[in-house]
Parts: structure tokens; sequence; C-alpha cells
């Protein structure tokens, strides 16, 4: 009997085509890419690699993106093979880790193979759960840094998510492993139906939909009764109408649930009705209110489902409107029993905490069957959400983005409420993929006949644009792979400077630009070919009409440098003006979307390459930073108000008491400031080569030429197509050997700093230091060592300067002068940030992306936590969500970790362990998996 048919035997249905193919080439001791659709069951390939590794005697590592999926996968495989057979590893928690099957993090298995771990020996197999991750900018090149440098003998069995490009991803991984089936399946084991939700009416989106799914050019027929039903309601609802009626439409036909648990495929019934303004939980625009959106899925058997919100106020918000509304959602015996199990799995936490955490809402939410789930909660509140949600116990999650990225939460139903989310810099339409994604959870493999994904009609929307995300197939993975300070020197020290450079031209993101190149190339010469017609087709019998055509735009260029130049000189002299403001001094923002009044609460800080940026408090209460396009043309002090000392401009009972305070010091029609007076801008110095080229032009014999702007036009064609191909040639020339350049540089930067000997082949003793150093900031933190930065700081001192290097603020959280606990740690922070300033210098003028600056938003929490505060205390006052904290808490102690192995004084070290028990504390402790 085979490995696999013994496998098969314990499992309780029988394996997709897909599935046997994928686990037949793992058996024959070939690597795989397995690409599917989510629940379409590709993790019963790594399971298998797990078996395998088991009954032959080797090690398995499974590897998942984030802890909370490695915990997940931890549980799934103690009760498949025992707690004696299983391990986790990950940056909290280390249990059973040398167990012949260990679940971790792929960040510790990059770190143990750079450390040469003894855990590495007798591995046979690695599984890579969810590998499309590796397009993660943030953390994406820790994949790809662990598959090329894992040992040839071991197989890597790489599981991903639906992407167009596997075929390339195959094959770069076939070219660095050797060789790899690549396995794609587009078939979804559980059809899913598209719906949109018009007032409380539900309509399919596409036409075809009656008998199965449809996809391709047949996907974008949108239901003309679902069209109908949303040019009904336009013209029905104002914003300042009554609630109408819930009458039916005629344009949706009856559910029911005969079908078993999946219900029938009888689409949802339509409705006209809906209110007359946005209701309290309802959507802007018009839409139903989130009870109402419950209940009806509560009534047509669509529950249970996954409301994605992409805002983790509006999850919470959504909870309290349900609460509020009185829905409940599960019996009141089986709240009961969900009551009595948070509790017990809460009994670690202080009382006092609760409240801060908040506990109460949470467990009510919960004992009527519906919860919220995001990353501000405490990871054990979304841990308990996730075990209750997957036992069938609660029906309804509110969910940020946040949930689609691995966890095993499948649901009958997805409902999304909008089709637009900040994407950390603007708000902008989802993506298709992002759309599959999070659609991708609805249908439960062995449960439902159907899964069904709901989308909220709102004024805002299109049903075009809905059916096309729902039908596009196109989901290339790209590469976010790049050279670190740290990798650089392991790559180094573990195999020499020219091997590391070849290692890394093997790179995914190395193999994609290489392939790009072919067809840049191909570019490139069919360009050449068409700029011998085009200067054929310009050619004059009177002279040269290139000559001609050169001073032509020699012209146009030195007339647009002279507009340029005025320009400049306004941003200049407006530059300066944002440098000269000080704290309290009142502005008036000339236009744009921050047009009025505005207080200044931070001054300029002017760093290489940047432009003044004053922080001001609007009128309407918040805080901005100003840069040349909110003020393009000098300013000057209207009047001054009193900014009070240490002012909190996080706070909002701060910035509406000081917008106040504006407001009543702004006169209605206040003087011009000096900034508002027209400067006078002095006249370029090209004005006498454009008088001599025009003479010059008028001379040239093709001036007088019949045919002279045809072939000027000709001329045009040439010079834009030469532009183009010289900018192709430069493509081409800069994505050849890329990725080693970038080493070529880090590794110039790392010998000038001492880190590499001066020809950058060796890794010297502070190099050493750097090698255990993960975090982003891995020079920043090497250079506060060595240079004895954090020498005098006390334990909670240490935790609070480190926490400026793995705190990100959120949006507008960046918090002006943060506050500092005391002078060491205000010393040690202005320290690193000088050291980060001349890092950044040495960056920038050898052309590598910059470090990120020590950020001291959270210090003065992590000091007080550190040393023995409550929660609510070190919370108060901050917009800092619990769940935040704890996650930053953790990733001081991994640091403080690290720099307790890399110190090289006795003295710190021990501060580094000191400080780890005194942020592993309370909640944070508790957060810990048993």
């Amino acid at each position: 009997m085979s490995r696999l048919a013994e496998f098969e035997a314990t499992v309780d249905f029988p394996l997709d085509p897909f599935q046997r193919e994928a686990c037949e080439a793992v058996e024959a001791g070939r690597g795989v890419l397995v690409a599917a659709p989510t629940g379409a069951g590709k993790t019963i390939v790594g399971e298998f690699a797990v078996f395998l590794a088991l009954a032959t005697g080797r090690k398995a590592f499974y590897t998942t993106p984030i802890k909370a999926l490695s915990n997940q996968k931890y549980n799934d495989l103690v009760k498949r093979h025992g707690a004696d057979n299983v391990g986790l590893l990950t940056g909290d928690s280390s249990i059973n880790g040398e167990a012949p099957i260990v679940v971790m993090t792929t960040e510790v298995l990059r770190n143990m193979m750079y450390a040469g771990s003894s855990t590495l020996h007798g591995l046979g197999f690695v599984v890579m759960d969810e590998v499309h991750y590796l397009a993660d900018r943030f953390r994406g090149a820790v994949w790809e840094e662990v598959i090329i440098h894992l040992p040839q003998d071991v197989q890597v069995v790489s599981l991903s998510a639906t992407v167009s490009n596997a075929e390339e991803f195959g094959a770069w991984l076939s070219e660095v492993r050797g060789g790899v089936d690549v396995i794609v399946s587009e078939h979804r084991p559980v059809p899913l139906w598209q719906h949109v939700m018009v007032g409380q009416g539900m309509y399919d989106l596409f036409v075809d939909e009656l008998a199965a799914p449809v996809t391709g050019d047949e996907a974008t027929r949108v239901n003309p009764e679902l069209l109908q039903a949303i040019r009904n309601t336009e013209q029905r609802r104002s914003w300042d109408s009554p609630r109408g009626g819930h009458g039916r439409g005629r344009g949706a036909r009856g559910r029911d649930d005969r079908h078993g648990r999946g219900g029938g495929r009888r689409a949802p019934q339509g409705g006209g009705g809906g209110r007359g303004g946005p209701p309290s939980g309802g959507l802007p625009g018009g839409g139903a209110t989130r009870a109402e959106v419950a209940r009806r899925l509560e009534r047509d058997g669509l529950l249970p489902a996954i409301t994605f919100i992409f805002s983790r106020v509006g999850c919470e918000a959504a909870v309290q409107q349900l609460l509020r509304d009185g829905i409940r959602l599960i019996p009141e015996k089986e709240g009961d029993r969900i009551r009595r199990y948070v509790e017990e799995r809460v009994a670690g936490l202080a009382d006092e905490d609760l409240g801060v955490l908040g506990y109460w809402d949470f467990v009510d939410g919960l004992t009527r069957g519906f919860a919220a789930h995001h990353a501000g909660m405490l990871p054990t509140f979304r841990e308990i959400v996730e075990e209750l949600f997957t036992a069938g116990r609660i029906r309804m999650v509110f969910a940020t983005e946040t949930l689609a990225l691995g966890i095993n939460m499948p649901a009958r139903t997805v409902v999304i409420e909008k089709l637009v989310k900040f994407n950390g810099e603007t708000h902008a339409d989802i993506t298709p993929a992002e759309y599959t994604q999070l659609t991708g959870r609805a249908g439960r493999r062995g449960i439902d006949v159907e899964g069904h994904a709901l989308v909220q009609w709102n004024r805002n929307l299109d049903p075009n644009a809905v059916a096309g995300l729902a039908s596009t197939r196109t989901y290339p993975l790209r590469s976010s792979f790049r050279p670190t300070y740290n990798m650089a020197v392991n790559l180094v020290a573990q195999v020499g400077r020219e091997t590391a450079r070849e290692i890394l031209e093997t790179s995914f993101a190395q193999f994609q630009a290489d392939r790009s190149v072919v067809g840049i190339a191909r570019a490139v010469r069919r360009n050449e070919k068409a700029l011998e017609g085009y200067a054929e087709a310009m050619a004059c019998d009177r002279g040269d009409f290139a000559e001609y055509a050169a001073m032509r735009r020699e012209i146009a260029r030195l007339e647009k440098e002279g507009a340029k130049a005025r320009s400049a000189s306004r941003r200049a002299a407006a530059a300066v003006s944002l440098e000269a403001l000080k704290i309290g001094d009142v502005i008036k923002i000339p236009a744009g979307r921050r047009a009025g009044y505005a207080v200044v609460v931070a001054p300029a800080k002017s760093y290489r390459g940047e432009m003044p940026s004053p922080s001001v408090v609007t009128e309407d209460k918040h805080l901005v930073k100003l840069t040349l396009t909110d003020v393009p043309e000098p300013v000057s002090p209207i009047t001054t108000v009193k900014v009070p000392p240490h002012f909190n401009a996080k706070s909002p009972k701060a910035r509406r008491d000081l917008a106040t305070s504006l407001r009543i010091a702004v006169p209605h029609d206040p003087p011009p400031g000096r900034g508002g007076e027209q400067a006078a801008y002095p006249v370029t110095g090209n004005d006498d080569k454009i008088a001599d080229l025009r003479r010059r032009l008028k001379a040239h014999p093709c001036h007088q030429c019949p045919d002279r702007e045809d072939h000027a036009r000709w001329a045009e064609r040439w010079w834009r197509l030469k532009r183009e191909t010289v900018g192709l040639q430069r493509k081409v020339e800069g994505r050849t050997n890329s990725v080693a350049q970038q080493f070529d540089r880090i590794c110039q930067l790392l010998a000038e700093m001492g880190y590499l000997s001066e020809d950058g082949t060796e890794v010297t003793e502070q190099g050493e230091h750097l090698r255990r150093l993960y975090t982003e900031k891995d020079l920043l933190a090497a250079e506060s060592l060595r240079r004895e930065v954090w020498k005098r700081l006390d334990p909670a001192g240490l935790a609070a300067v480190l926490s400026t290097l793995v705190h990100e603020p959120r949006r507008d959280e960046t918090e002006v002068n943060p506050r500092m606990p005391n002078d060491e740690v205000a010393e040690a922070v202005h320290a690193m940030t000088e050291i980060w300033s001349g890092i950044e210098d040495r960056e920038a003028d050898l052309g590598l992306p910059l470090t990120g600056d020590p950020d001291g938003g959270m210090a003065w929490m992590m000091h007080r936590w550190a040393s023995g505060r409550r929660l609510e205390e070190v919370l108060r006052g901050s917009d800092m969500a619990a769940g935040d904290f704890v996650r930053r808490c953790k990733q001081v102690v991994d640091l403080l970790g690290q720099i307790g192995d890399a110190a090289p004084t006795p003295e710190l070290r021990a501060t580094a362990r000191k400080a780890v028990d005194a942020v592993m504390r309370g909640v944070v402790a508790a957060d810990r998996l048993d």
C-alpha cells in the first residue's frame, strides 16, 4: 500500500483530482506549487507532507505568514498527530520545538537558518502555506530568503491562492529548488453566487446565474432586474423623504432552505422600500441597517456570515448597533454557555483591565451570536471569536480584511458593505484580487451546497464595477524581495560575498526583472525600426530638417525651463515661509480641502531631500502636516494663539480646545499677510538664448519649405519615440542584475561603517552584532548598540526606547513632539534620531531605500507599562487600541530578546532580559498560547 493510500484512509472524504496529483508528486520526491481558490482544500497537500515525514522518520516544518494562523494550524495538527509529535515556534511561543512536526512563522525559520540551528537536522519537508504572501511589501521578502536558502534535499510544498502567473512562479521555484510540479485548480468545491442588496431587496448580480455561476465574458452581463431596482430606488428616494414601505419587487425569486444546510438555489426575494435617509447603522447613500441585514440573512438561511467593514471603528460600531436593536441570533441557553466559556478563557486577565479592553460589549455580543474581529482587538479576544465562529456557535462576525489572510473561518455568506478602503495612503477601490480573497470565505466545504457573496448597494456603487471585480481572473504575483543589512552580513558570513551575490541573482525578484527585460528589449528593437521610417518621412530637400527641428525643440525647452524656474522660485519662497513658522503662529491656508485658518503646533523639521512640513491644527480640529501642495505661495502669521505646554495633538479634546481658541483669535476678514502679497520673481536668463535661436530658426533653409509643418509632425514623432526608446534602454540597464547591484551598494555602506571589512568580503565584530538583529530598522539598532546609546537605561527605559524602532503609527496618529518619560529616554531617542539622519544621508547618496526614522509615539506608554502601571493608566489619553498595544509589546519583547543576544556588554544583556520580564506581564503574558 502506498503512503498516499495510507493517508487517504485517515481522511473522511475522497481526494479531489488536484489534491491527488499534488500528493503523488510529493510522494515521488518532487516539490509542488499548488494554486487553488480559498476553501478548495490546498492544505490537505501540506498535511500529506507532514504525514509522509512522520512515516519516513523525517522532520516537517509547517510555515505560515502570521502567528494566528500558526496557532490555528498547531491545534489542528495536535488533534491529528498528538501533542508529543507537534511543536510551535512563533515570536512569543515556544512549545516542543524539537518535535518531528513544528509549526512556525516564516521569520522564525529564516532566523533558524541564519543561526545554523541544530533543529534543522533531519528536515525533510517545508510546507509554505499562503506562499502568495511573498508579494507583501513589508514581510514578503522573508519567503524568498527561505526558499533560496533551504538545503536542496528539503522538499518544499508551496500552497497559494489562485494567481494568474502561477506558471511563472513555478518556473522560478524549479530553477532554484530543482523539479517542482505546478498544479493549478480554478474549481471551487462550493459554488459561489454573487448578489447585490438594494434597500432590503436582494438581487442576483449576473443575468445568467440561474443554473450555474458564470465566468468570462458572460459574467459581465449584469442582471437587468438589479439595474431596474437601482433606478427605481434612486427615483423614489431622497434623503429628506419619510420612510417608505417594504414592498416586494418582481425581479427576484423567493428563497427557501429545501436543499439542506446550504440553502436552495433560489435567489433571495427582491425588495423595494427602505429608508428615506441614512438610518442608524445604515450605509451612506441609502441601504439597509446592519440589524436589517442580519435579520434578512437569518430569515433566508444565509447565516453564518462575515461582514467585511474596512474600519476597526466600523466593526465595533456594528456590534453596538446590533446590541442596541436587540438582535439575537442564537438561543439564550447557548449564549449562557458561551459566556461561561469566555469567562474561563479570560480568567488570567485582571478585572481592572477588562473595561479597558471593551470586554463587556464583547461578551454581550457573543452571547447574542455576533462579534467584531480586527487587529486592534486583544489577540485572545480574536482567538475566542475564531474558535466560536468556526465551531458554528456564533452566527455573524464584523471583520476588517485581516481576517481574509489565511485564518480558517469560512462562512455561508460574505457581506461587503463598501468597495473602497484606505490603503495606507489614500482611499482606493479594492482590487479584483482583494475581492476574491474576501468572498473566498463564502461556502463551507462539506457543510454548504453553495456560498453567497453579498454587496450592499449605495449611491456611490456601480453594479458594473462589482461585476468587473467578480469576474476578473488576473491576479499576478509580484515579488517584494530586496536585500537588507541583516541579510547581507548573514550571507557574507555564511557563503562569502561573491556566492551571496550569485544567490541573490536567483531571487524571484530578479527572475521577474530578467523576464521583463526580454519584452523591453523586443520593444527597443521595434522602436529602432520605426525611427528609421520616421527619419525618412521628415527628410527635406531644402536642408537638414533634423537640425531645424532640434532648434524648435530647444526653444520650447528653454521656454518651459523658464516657467519652471519661476514656479520653483515661488515654491522656494513658500518653503522658506513654512520653515519660519513658530508654535502658536496662525496662518490661512489659501485653497484646497484644508483651506481656512490653522495654528502651528510643531515647527518644520527639514530633513535631507524633504521639504519643511510644520504640523498644524485646523479650524475643523484636524491635525495635518502642511506641504507645498497646501501652501504653494509664501505665507506669514496673521496672529498668534497660546498653545499649551506638552500639547498632545493626538487628543481629540486638546485639538478641540485649540480649534476653539483659533476661531476666537482670527478676524472674519483678515488683512493680507506678508505672504499674501504677490511676489516679483526674476526673469530667467534664457530670454537672450531664446531670441538668438528664433533668429537662427528663421534663417534656416527649411523654414521656407512649403511642407515644413508636415515634416515637423514627423520630426516630433521621431523625438517622442527616441525619448521612449532611450527610457526603455535605461530600464534594461537598471533591471539587469538589479538585486545584486543593490546588494553591492549595501555592502559598500556596511564596509564604510565598519560592519564588513574594507573590501566587503568579511564580517567584522560589529557585523556579528548586526547578524542577530532582525528588526526592520536593523542598521539603526546596530549603530545604537555600537555607540552605547542605551548604556544608561534601566529596563523600563530600554523598553521605551526600543518601542521607537517598532512603533508604526496608523494614518494620522503621528504625534508631534511625543512625550518622553524621563531625560535618559529623551536623550537616547534624540541620539538615535541623529544616528538615523546620518544613515539616511548615506543611503540617499548610494541610492538605497531609506530607513524609517524612530517614532516615539508610544515610548511614554511602554515605559509606564514596563514600570508596572495598570493598563487603564497606560492607555489613558491615547487613541491606541488595546490589541495594537499588546502587539507592539510583543514586538518589543522580540527585539529585547535579540538585544539580549547581540549586546556587547553583560550589563546591557542583563537589562534587556529584565525588560523582557517587565513587559511580558498582565494582558501581554495572558495572551500567550498555553
